[in-house]
Protein backbone atom coordinates (compact mmCIF):
# COMPACT_ATOMS: atom_id res chain seq x y z
CA UNK A 1 0.00 0.00 0.00
CA UNK A 2 1.73 2.95 -1.21
CA UNK A 3 1.09 6.39 1.06
CA UNK A 4 1.97 10.28 0.04
CA UNK A 5 2.49 13.43 2.23
CA UNK A 6 0.91 16.27 0.77
CA UNK A 7 2.10 20.00 2.42
CA UNK A 8 -0.12 22.77 2.14
CA UNK A 9 0.95 26.25 0.41
CA UNK A 10 0.86 30.05 1.00
CA UNK A 11 -3.24 30.85 2.24
CA UNK A 12 -3.11 27.98 4.81
CA UNK A 13 -1.94 30.05 7.02
CA UNK A 14 -3.42 31.60 10.26
CA UNK A 15 -3.27 32.64 13.49
CA UNK A 16 -2.35 29.96 16.35
CA UNK A 17 -0.84 27.71 13.87
CA UNK A 18 1.81 25.69 15.41
CA UNK A 19 0.76 26.40 18.81
CA UNK A 20 -0.36 23.79 20.76
CA UNK A 21 2.01 21.55 18.95
CA UNK A 22 5.45 23.51 20.35
CA UNK A 23 3.51 23.64 23.50
CA UNK A 24 2.88 19.51 23.77
CA UNK A 25 6.13 18.31 21.75
CA UNK A 26 9.49 19.27 22.54
CA UNK A 27 10.56 18.04 18.76
CA UNK A 28 7.91 20.75 17.80
CA UNK A 29 9.19 23.32 19.83
CA UNK A 30 12.95 22.68 18.41
CA UNK A 31 11.69 23.42 15.33
CA UNK A 32 10.85 26.71 16.01
CA UNK A 33 13.52 27.61 17.91
CA UNK A 34 15.44 26.72 15.07
CA UNK A 35 13.66 28.52 12.78
CA UNK A 36 13.56 31.81 14.98
CA UNK A 37 17.47 32.01 14.96
CA UNK A 38 17.75 31.46 10.62
CA UNK A 39 15.20 34.06 10.02
CA UNK A 40 16.22 36.56 12.41
CA UNK A 41 12.81 37.17 14.28
CA UNK A 42 10.16 35.47 16.11
CA UNK A 43 8.20 33.24 13.84
CA UNK A 44 6.99 31.21 16.31
CA UNK A 45 5.65 33.74 18.19
CA UNK A 46 3.64 35.33 14.88
CA UNK A 47 2.68 31.98 14.10
CA UNK A 48 0.95 31.44 17.57
CA UNK A 49 -0.31 34.81 18.29
CA UNK A 50 -0.22 36.79 15.58
CA UNK A 51 -0.98 39.86 14.13
CA UNK A 52 -2.86 38.46 11.21
CA UNK A 53 -1.66 41.02 9.04
CA UNK A 54 1.50 39.99 9.90
CA UNK A 55 1.45 36.66 9.19
CA UNK A 56 -0.54 37.20 5.69
CA UNK A 57 2.12 39.04 4.27
CA UNK A 58 4.17 37.14 1.89
CA UNK A 59 7.67 37.63 3.80
CA UNK A 60 5.89 36.59 6.80
CA UNK A 61 3.28 33.63 5.09
CA UNK A 62 5.90 31.22 3.58
CA UNK A 63 8.46 30.88 6.27
CA UNK A 64 5.75 30.47 8.58
CA UNK A 65 4.17 27.52 6.61
CA UNK A 66 6.62 25.99 6.12
CA UNK A 67 7.92 25.84 9.82
CA UNK A 68 4.58 25.13 10.84
CA UNK A 69 4.46 22.19 8.44
CA UNK A 70 8.12 20.95 9.54
CA UNK A 71 7.22 20.99 13.19
CA UNK A 72 3.75 18.67 12.20
CA UNK A 73 6.10 16.39 10.49
CA UNK A 74 8.81 15.79 13.19
CA UNK A 75 6.48 14.57 15.66
CA UNK A 76 5.03 12.54 13.47
CA UNK A 77 8.29 11.43 12.36
CA UNK A 78 9.27 11.22 16.56
CA UNK A 79 6.07 9.79 18.38
CA UNK A 80 6.47 6.07 18.38
CA UNK A 81 2.36 5.51 18.02
CA UNK A 82 3.24 7.62 14.48
CA UNK A 83 6.93 7.05 13.90
CA UNK A 84 6.26 4.14 11.61
CA UNK A 85 5.12 6.02 9.10
CA UNK A 86 6.43 6.73 5.97
CA UNK A 87 5.96 8.26 2.31
CA UNK A 88 6.40 6.43 -0.53
CA UNK A 89 6.15 9.41 -2.23
CA UNK A 90 5.77 13.96 -1.43
CA UNK A 91 3.54 16.39 -2.80
CA UNK A 92 3.57 20.12 -1.93
CA UNK A 93 1.51 23.07 -3.66
CA UNK A 94 3.58 25.27 -4.72
CA UNK A 95 5.15 26.89 -1.38
CA UNK A 96 4.51 22.99 0.11
CA UNK A 97 6.61 21.70 -2.46
CA UNK A 98 9.68 23.22 -0.03
CA UNK A 99 8.47 20.95 2.69
CA UNK A 100 7.77 17.77 0.40
CA UNK A 101 11.51 18.32 -0.92
CA UNK A 102 12.48 18.10 2.86
CA UNK A 103 10.15 15.29 3.92
CA UNK A 104 11.95 13.18 1.46
CA UNK A 105 15.03 14.29 2.59
CA UNK A 106 16.55 16.27 -0.51
CA UNK A 107 17.37 19.23 1.56
CA UNK A 108 17.61 20.00 5.03
CA UNK A 109 15.49 22.05 7.22
CA UNK A 110 17.71 24.89 7.23
CA UNK A 111 18.69 25.18 3.59
CA UNK A 112 15.10 25.16 3.06
CA UNK A 113 13.87 27.37 5.00
CA UNK A 114 16.80 29.87 3.88
CA UNK A 115 15.30 29.69 0.74
CA UNK A 116 11.82 30.06 1.71
CA UNK A 117 12.30 32.93 3.35
CA UNK A 118 14.17 34.44 0.08
CA UNK A 119 11.42 33.17 -2.01
CA UNK A 120 8.80 35.01 -0.32
CA UNK A 121 11.12 38.46 -0.19
CA UNK A 122 11.77 37.80 -3.83
CA UNK A 123 7.86 37.62 -5.12
CA UNK A 124 7.26 40.69 -2.45
CA UNK A 125 9.21 42.28 -4.25
CA UNK A 126 8.46 41.34 -7.69
CA UNK A 127 4.51 41.99 -6.68
CA UNK A 128 5.62 45.99 -5.28
CA UNK A 129 7.23 46.54 -8.78
CA UNK A 130 4.26 45.45 -11.00
CA UNK A 131 0.45 45.57 -10.69
CA UNK A 132 -0.75 42.23 -10.21
CA UNK A 133 -3.52 39.65 -8.75
CA UNK A 134 -5.24 36.74 -8.76
CA UNK A 135 -8.96 35.42 -8.94
CA UNK A 136 -10.27 31.92 -8.11
CA UNK A 137 -12.91 31.14 -9.95
CA UNK A 138 -15.51 28.18 -9.04
CA UNK A 139 -17.63 26.07 -11.08
CA UNK A 140 -16.15 27.12 -14.63
CA UNK A 141 -14.13 24.09 -17.07
CA UNK A 142 -10.42 24.57 -18.13
CA UNK A 143 -11.92 25.64 -21.82
CA UNK A 144 -13.67 27.97 -20.77
CA UNK A 145 -11.32 29.79 -17.91
CA UNK A 146 -8.80 29.84 -20.94
CA UNK A 147 -11.48 31.44 -22.96
CA UNK A 148 -12.24 34.30 -20.69
CA UNK A 149 -8.98 34.88 -20.01
CA UNK A 150 -8.06 35.86 -23.40
CA UNK A 151 -11.95 38.28 -23.97
CA UNK A 152 -11.03 39.52 -20.56
CA UNK A 153 -7.38 40.51 -20.62
CA UNK A 154 -7.74 42.69 -23.83
CA UNK A 155 -4.26 42.62 -24.36
CA UNK A 156 -2.98 42.80 -20.59
CA UNK A 157 -1.69 39.60 -18.83
CA UNK A 158 -4.00 37.31 -17.98
CA UNK A 159 -3.80 33.57 -17.48
CA UNK A 160 -4.61 30.67 -15.79
CA UNK A 161 -1.91 29.20 -13.04
CA UNK A 162 -3.24 27.15 -10.43
CA UNK A 163 -5.67 23.68 -11.47
CA UNK A 164 -6.90 22.86 -8.20
CA UNK A 165 -9.73 20.32 -8.59
CA UNK A 166 -12.45 20.02 -11.06
CA UNK A 167 -14.26 23.30 -11.09
CA UNK A 168 -11.95 25.39 -9.37
CA UNK A 169 -9.23 27.27 -11.10
CA UNK A 170 -7.44 30.43 -10.34
CA UNK A 171 -6.34 33.11 -12.89
CA UNK A 172 -3.09 35.39 -12.34
CA UNK A 173 -2.37 38.68 -14.02
CA UNK A 174 -2.65 42.48 -14.57
CA UNK A 175 -5.11 43.90 -11.90
CA UNK A 176 -7.62 45.95 -14.31
CA UNK A 177 -7.75 42.41 -16.06
CA UNK A 178 -8.13 40.44 -12.95
CA UNK A 179 -11.37 42.91 -12.47
CA UNK A 180 -12.58 42.35 -15.90
CA UNK A 181 -12.43 38.57 -15.61
CA UNK A 182 -14.01 38.94 -11.87
CA UNK A 183 -17.36 40.42 -14.19
CA UNK A 184 -17.39 38.22 -16.87
CA UNK A 185 -16.83 35.24 -15.30
CA UNK A 186 -20.66 34.96 -13.66
CA UNK A 187 -21.79 36.18 -16.69
CA UNK A 188 -20.31 32.88 -17.94
CA UNK A 189 -21.68 31.41 -15.03
CA UNK A 190 -19.07 30.95 -12.49
CA UNK A 191 -20.94 29.73 -9.11
CA UNK A 192 -18.14 32.07 -7.22
CA UNK A 193 -15.62 34.39 -8.04
CA UNK A 194 -13.14 35.52 -5.30
CA UNK A 195 -10.10 37.97 -5.57
CA UNK A 196 -7.32 36.42 -3.61
CA UNK A 197 -5.55 38.31 -1.05
CA UNK A 198 -1.93 37.65 -2.37
CA UNK A 199 0.51 40.67 -2.92
CA UNK A 200 0.48 40.17 -6.93
CA UNK A 201 0.16 37.81 -9.76
CA UNK A 202 2.06 35.01 -8.89
CA UNK A 203 3.02 32.31 -10.89
CA UNK A 204 3.06 34.54 -14.23
CA UNK A 205 5.92 36.64 -15.73
CA UNK A 206 5.40 39.37 -13.24
CA UNK A 207 7.41 37.20 -11.06
CA UNK A 208 10.46 36.99 -13.53
CA UNK A 209 13.10 38.85 -11.25
CA UNK A 210 12.11 36.72 -8.19
CA UNK A 211 12.77 33.82 -10.34
CA UNK A 212 16.26 34.99 -11.29
CA UNK A 213 16.97 35.83 -7.36
CA UNK A 214 15.74 32.12 -6.36
CA UNK A 215 18.04 30.47 -8.93
CA UNK A 216 21.09 32.56 -7.58
CA UNK A 217 20.54 31.28 -4.33
CA UNK A 218 19.37 27.26 -5.34
CA UNK A 219 23.25 27.70 -6.83
CA UNK A 220 24.45 27.93 -4.03
CA UNK A 221 22.06 25.41 -2.16
CA UNK A 222 23.07 21.72 -1.63
CA UNK A 223 20.19 19.28 -2.97
CA UNK A 224 20.50 16.13 -2.69
CA UNK A 225 19.39 13.56 -5.66
CA UNK A 226 15.97 12.05 -4.96
CA UNK A 227 16.29 7.88 -3.91
CA UNK A 228 14.06 6.20 -1.94
CA UNK A 229 11.15 8.65 -1.54
CA UNK A 230 9.72 10.12 -4.89
CA UNK A 231 8.76 13.70 -5.13
CA UNK A 232 6.68 15.15 -7.71
CA UNK A 233 6.73 18.24 -9.69
CA UNK A 234 3.94 20.52 -9.48
CA UNK A 235 5.03 22.67 -12.70
CA UNK A 236 4.84 19.04 -14.81
CA UNK A 237 2.85 16.33 -12.10
CA UNK A 238 6.56 14.32 -13.35
CA UNK A 239 8.54 12.86 -10.66
CA UNK A 240 11.98 14.70 -9.86
CA UNK A 241 14.99 12.77 -11.69
CA UNK A 242 17.53 15.07 -10.92
CA UNK A 243 18.22 17.28 -7.77
CA UNK A 244 19.60 20.00 -10.81
CA UNK A 245 15.40 19.04 -12.08
CA UNK A 246 14.34 20.04 -9.03
CA UNK A 247 15.88 23.47 -8.47
CA UNK A 248 14.82 23.65 -12.44
CA UNK A 249 11.03 23.08 -10.85
CA UNK A 250 11.28 25.46 -8.27
CA UNK A 251 12.61 28.20 -10.82
CA UNK A 252 9.83 27.56 -12.81
CA UNK A 253 7.23 27.23 -10.50
CA UNK A 254 7.10 31.23 -9.77
CA UNK A 255 6.10 32.11 -13.37
CA UNK A 256 4.07 28.59 -14.60
CA UNK A 257 1.08 26.92 -13.53
CA UNK A 258 0.59 24.71 -10.77
CA UNK A 259 -0.67 21.57 -11.73
CA UNK A 260 -2.08 20.02 -8.79
CA UNK A 261 -5.32 18.35 -9.81
CA UNK A 262 -2.78 16.38 -12.41
CA UNK A 263 -0.46 15.28 -9.69
CA UNK A 264 -3.26 14.18 -7.31
CA UNK A 265 -4.34 11.74 -10.19
CA UNK A 266 -1.03 10.92 -11.50
CA UNK A 267 -0.33 9.62 -7.40
CA UNK A 268 -3.74 7.65 -8.03
CA UNK A 269 -3.14 6.27 -10.80
CA UNK A 270 0.58 4.95 -9.57
CA UNK A 271 -1.33 3.16 -6.59
CA UNK A 272 -1.43 5.48 -3.77
CA UNK A 273 -4.26 4.60 -1.24
CA UNK A 274 -3.26 7.00 1.51
CA UNK A 275 -2.76 10.50 1.90
CA UNK A 276 -1.58 12.62 4.91
CA UNK A 277 -2.23 16.33 4.50
CA UNK A 278 0.44 17.83 7.04
CA UNK A 279 0.31 21.25 7.78
CA UNK A 280 -2.05 23.78 8.83
CA UNK A 281 -5.30 23.76 7.75
CA UNK A 282 -7.65 21.68 5.35
CA UNK A 283 -7.05 23.12 1.87
CA UNK A 284 -5.63 20.10 0.34
CA UNK A 285 -8.02 17.74 2.30
CA UNK A 286 -11.10 19.63 0.56
CA UNK A 287 -9.31 19.47 -3.00
CA UNK A 288 -8.57 15.73 -2.46
CA UNK A 289 -12.52 15.27 -1.85
CA UNK A 290 -13.50 17.42 -4.85
CA UNK A 291 -10.63 14.81 -7.40
CA UNK A 292 -11.59 11.64 -6.17
CA UNK A 293 -13.93 11.50 -3.06
CA UNK A 294 -12.74 7.93 -2.45
CA UNK A 295 -9.45 8.62 -1.87
CA UNK A 296 -8.25 8.29 1.59
CA UNK A 297 -7.11 11.67 3.49
CA UNK A 298 -5.85 12.02 6.84
CA UNK A 299 -5.86 15.91 7.97
CA UNK A 300 -2.59 16.33 10.42
CA UNK A 301 -2.83 20.02 11.51
CA UNK A 302 -2.73 19.87 14.74
CA UNK A 303 -2.02 18.22 17.99
CA UNK A 304 -5.32 16.56 18.47
CA UNK A 305 -5.46 15.21 14.92
CA UNK A 306 -2.09 13.45 15.66
CA UNK A 307 -3.53 11.79 18.54
CA UNK A 308 -6.06 11.02 16.73
CA UNK A 309 -3.55 9.59 14.00
CA UNK A 310 -1.90 7.49 17.14
CA UNK A 311 -4.89 5.59 17.74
Amino acid sequence: MKTAFLFPGQGAQAVGMGADISHSFPAAARIFETANTIVGFDLRGICCEGPAEQLNSTIISQPAIFTASAALLEVLRTEPATGGIRPDVTAGLSLGEYTALYAAGVISFEDALRLVHKRGQAMQAAADASEGAMVSIIGLDDEIVHQLCEQAGEGDLLTPVNFNCPGQIVISGDKAACRRAKELAIKCGAIKVVRLEVAGAFHTEMMASAAEILREALAGCRIAEPSETKIIANVDAQYYRTSEHIKEGLVRQLTHPILWQQCIERLLADGVETFYEIGPGRVLTGLMRRIDRKAKIINVSNAQAIKEVSV
